[in-house]
């Protein structure tokens, strides 16, 4: 992996059960920015999310994603992962009967020990020093790592979880799928202040969302307005809020765009 990791979109079709969601999709995420995705229902965000971490059921018709000037798109998800990625879903998924510091530090050793040797995994003592120094920068206390993996958790408890492991599994590149969805305002609070502490250099950011409420407390480097399955404006922070203003219709009016240019995304399975 190089110093300054990149993740490139590169004119990206992508199709689910014959329909075709991503019409032409372009962007580059660098490690250190921040990147907000914005734009309404159906417009094919969680779709791009997902074609970038390789989830199974989409048809790639056009064009390409590269990391660090290499296509991934024939790597499987666990490959994408060792190499610096990370996918934070919109519906975390329980796990019954796995703690969440057993199923951490799996996760960890599965992405650090890129060698698969037994010897080089982490052990459970140093681990759990690990976690407890990420737990406290995120805002997660003892009681919740020894429950079970989102059994019974909040929707805030579960997206502070995938906060978590984006801090213990440290990725190059983050993307996070609509972490504001069902919070309300202290758990957005929450939330927000675990990425703001996780934000930096190392870490670069596609923060998914429709609302631009979370970006009262994440300010991004770059936002971005998907459309009809394009990319249909880009601009700084002032854009998130002039679009809250105007709302996606009076954006799309502006640019002349058809309301049945949007194509809603087929629900997918979160597991």
């Amino acid at each position: 992996m190089s110093e300054n990791t990149t993740l490139e979109i590169r004119d990206l079709h992508v199709s689910v059960e014959g329909r075709e969601i991503l019409r032409g999709v372009n962007l580059t995420v660098r490690q250190g920015e921040v990147h907000a995705l914005m734009g309404p229902n159906g417009s094919g965000k969680s779709t791009l999310a997902g074609v970038i971490m390789g989830r199974p059921g989409y048809v790639i018709t056009g064009g390409d994603v590269l990391l660090d000037g290499e296509s991934i798109l024939r790597l499987t998800p666990d490959k994408r992962a060792r190499l610096g990625l990370f996918l934070a879903f919109q519906y975390p998924v329980e796990v019954p009967g796995v703690s969440v510091v057993n199923f951490l530090r799996s996760a960890y050793n599965a992405v650090k020990n890129t060698d698969g040797d037994d010897e080089n995994r982490m052990p459970a003592l140093a681990f759990r020093k690990l976690m407890k120094e990420k737990m406290a920068m995120v805002g997660v206390d003892d009681d919740m790592v020894r429950r079970y993996v989102n059994q019974g958790f909040s929707g805030g408890e579960k997206k502070r979880m995938e906060t978590l492991q984006l801090a213990v599994l440290e990725p190059a590149i983050a993307i996070l799928d609509e972490t504001d969805s069902g919070l309300d305002i202290d758990a957005l609070k929450a939330v927000a202040a675990g990425i703001n502490q996780l934000s930096g250099p190392n870490l670069g950011l596609l923060l998914i969302t429709h609302y631009q409420r979370i970006l009262d407390y994440v300010t991004p480097d770059h936002v971005h307005v998907l459309m009809g399955g394009r990319i249909v404006r880009s601009g700084g922070p002032d854009l998130a809020r002039e679009l809250e203003a105007k709302g996606y219709e009076g954006l799309r009016a502006e640019l002349g765009i058809e309301a049945e240019g949007d194509e809603a995304e087929p629900e997918r399975a979160t597991t």
